[in-house]
């Protein structure tokens, strides 16, 4: 099975330069998870509460959150399958073929300078593979997240669903609020939350160190829809070195699952029409304007011959009279 490409949405500053390699074969056959020791897809169990949309084929995105490496291209069994991608950027979803993959990770255009190299199993699942940590402490590492399951099975209707993930290397242990309410404590470095059912609706969501309510770190507003799982990923350096821009400490918060294509598809098709419905209003306003001006245009010549034609029927009935 070859990749293809997805469509992802980041509810606050969505990445971009992520550059995809297309047409790269991942699996050797249609038994791959048999050989590597797993129950083939159609031996697996299912769950009456799995999604219909839920994919049979793993779904994998990459996320650039190491705050001092730099841009990387991702290889998996050794073939390019994302080229530069940023500090910052979440990829779209790739589909691959459950079983064990090696991901390598090597500075952008540099193949020879490898940041790492290890397998990684993924079954028929919604993934995030994170790089976490800083390459100059040697923490620097793949973190494996499984997206949008499991979720609460008692959540009351109308609830959107969120988990935190903690990779800011410098930030100590935080507790994460929404609007005055603890939603998550305790979240250190590495941490990744279980998914927890919340009210939709607009919130303003705040880090603050763990058991100091009163000191907020960082603040933002958000709107979380029902039956929708988010991730909150707090990166970046709480106290970045003088000599290191665009890596202060924030949130980003990314869509998971098969929600993430819906909730872009949206997006893209509201703003087609926007971009109609201005063109035609332009030439709508030119004829409207054309007409005016030509009648006001009009009149404007004539009242400068109208002195000369209005002088010559004057003599001429002067003339005229005179000659009777």
């Amino acid at each position: 099975m070859t990749f293809s490409r997805r469509t992802t949405l980041k509810v606050i500053g969505i990445a971009s330069g992520v550059g995809l390699s297309s047409g790269v074969a991942l699996a050797s056959g249609d038994d791959t998870t048999d050989e590597c020791g797993k129950p083939s897809k159609d031996d697996k169990p299912m769950d009456d509460d799995r999604p219909a949309d839920e994919p049979t084929d793993a779904a994998v995105r990459v996320a650039h959150f190491s705050p001092d490496a730099p841009a990387v291209d991702i290889l998996v069994d050794g073939a390019e399958v994302l080229s530069d991608v940023p500090y910052g950027a979440i990829s779209p979803y790739l589909d691959l073929d459950p079983g064990t993959y090696t991901i390598t990770i090597t500075a952008a255009g540099d193949p020879d300078t490898v940041a790492f190299e290890g397998d990684v199993d993924v079954g028929d699942a919604y993934y995030t593979v994170a790089a976490i940590g800083e390459l100059e402490a040697e923490t620097f590492r793949p973190e494996v997240l499984t997206d949008a399951e499991p979720l609460p099975s008692d959540a009351p209707a109308e609830s959107a669903f969120a988990r935190v993930a903690h990779f800011s290397p410098d930030a100590p242990a935080v507790d994460i609020y929404a609007d005055d309410n603890p939603l998550v404590e305790d979240v250190s470095f590495g941490d990744v939350s279980e998914y927890l059912a919340v009210p939709a609706g607009a919130y303003e969501l705040s880090v603050r160190p763990a058991g100091d309510p009163e000191t907020v770190v960082a603040a933002f507003d958000v709107e979380l829809e029902a039956d929708v799982a988010y991730t909150g990923y707090a990166i970046g350096y709480l106290e970045p070195a003088a000599d290191v821009a665009d890596r202060d400490f924030t949130v980003e918060i990314a869509v998971d699952g098969p929600d993430a294509d819906d909730e872009a598809t949206p997006a893209e098709t509201e703003a087609d029409p926007v971009d109609d419905a201005v063109e035609p209003d332009e030439p709508a306003d030119e004829p409207t304007t054309e007409p005016e001006t030509e009648p006001e245009a009009e009149p404007e010549p004539e009242p400068e011959p109208d002195p000369d034609t209005d002088d010559a029927p004057v003599d001429e009935p002067t003339e005229a009279d005179a000659e009777a």
